[in-house]
Formats: structure tokens, sequence, C-alpha cells
């Protein structure tokens, strides 16, 4: 089980949506994950907590959950894990979104593939692979030890991801909610791209988007 007193988890609106970008780390070792860095701002709370980046895991590849990525593998070389499903959107600015925005967000680095069931190791962390496309194709949550879960744009607190961009489907999602989050213990925290935290129980009796 994880020793949480060896942890340092972080939350930081970053970017013009606020998209919730996570640090995890292990105190002992100096060095963290980060999860989906919408800026590279995240490297200043890792700086100040004597933290290096391991890796970047990456929930989806919407640009306000990617674009700090390139800038911070330029100065720290770690791999960026992403599924399958949303490679494309690393190279791609439509799907990405970015284009909507005048702009033309690419990443280019170690970017490996992650699934269903894949593991994260880093001292007293322990993360599991959960895929929930929906939001987008290749969509996935990362769930600690029975205790937390960081879901991306997946579930919100009383809502759910959208699912009118490219490669968005409705039906899919609420079945990756109930498949896969819904099955959680009921305490279990989720970590939400955006606006705060909730748990699985208080989601499962009241999010109106879900059903039962």
């Amino acid at each position: 089980m994880t020793d949480f007193s060896q942890l340092a988890l972080m939350r930081m609106p970053l970017g013009a949506l606020g998209t919730n970008c996570y640090v995890v780390g292990d105190k002992e070792l100096g060095k963290a994950y980060i999860i989906d860095p919408a800026t590279a701002d995240v490297l200043e709370s890792l700086e100040k907590h004597n933290l290096e980046p391991a890796a970047i895991l990456l929930t989806h590849g919407h640009a306000d959950h990617i674009g700090g990525v390139q800038e911070i593998i330029n100065q720290y070389p770690v791999p960026v894990y992403i599924h399958d499903g949303d490679r494309e959107y690393l190279t791609n600015a439509d799907l990405n979104l970015s284009s909507n925005y005048g702009q033309n967000l690419t990443v280019t680095g170690d970017i490996r593939s992650v699934k269903e069931g894949d593991t994260f190791d880093l001292g007293n962390i322990h993360l599991s692979v959960y895929e929930t496309p929906g939001h987008t194709p290749g969509g996935v949550c990362y769930y600690m030890d029975g205790a937390l879960v960081f879901v991306g744009d997946t579930l919100f607190r009383g809502s759910i991801g959208r699912t009118d961009f490219d490669g968005g489907d409705y039906d899919t999602l609420i079945n990756a909610i109930k498949d896969k989050l819904y099955t959680l213990p009921e305490e279990t925290v989720a970590y939400p791209g955006h606006g705060p935290e909730t748990q699985i129980g208080y989601e499962k009796q009241y999010n109106p988007f879900v059903g039962a």
C-alpha cells in the first residue's frame, strides 16, 4: 500500500481554461509524475519541493492538457505516456483543438503508449491505468491504491466530459464511467481535469448525466 506520508500531491489550475495539472511525487526519491501539464509553470512547484520529473502522464490529447509538454521535455527529456487512440492528437492541431485558437500545438519526443492494466511505480507511488474513452478515443485514468484516481475530462463533480468534439462519443463515455470508475471504492477521491475534486460515491448518487 502507498505510504502517503512520503507523497507530495499538488493540483495546479493552469492555462487559459484553468486545466488541473497534477504532480504526484515521492519525497524520498525526489521524483514525480506530472499529469496533464497545461503549461510548463508546473516546473516551479516541482523545484520548490525539490522534485524532478520522472515522466509525463496524459489522460488525453486536447491542447489544454498538453500545452506545457514540449517545454518541459525540452528541459527534462522524460518519456510522455498517452494512449494510442490519442497519439495523433500530439501532432494534429485540429484534433487537439489548438487550431481553434490560431495555434499549431504539436509534441515530439519520447512518446510511449499506455493501455488498460499498465502500471506506474515510482517509490511509494503505484498507479494503474484504466481506459475510459468517450471524451476522446484514447482517454485514460490513473488510479492509486484504492484512494484516488486522476480522471482527466472523463468525469467532473456533478458532470461529465464533452463528447461533441471529433472522436467523442456519449454512449462510450457513459459506459466507461459506469464500467470503470463506478466500480472503484465509493470513498475514492476523483481528481478531474477541471474544477474541484469529488468522490466516486457522491457521483454515483448525484451525477445527473450518468444515471443508474
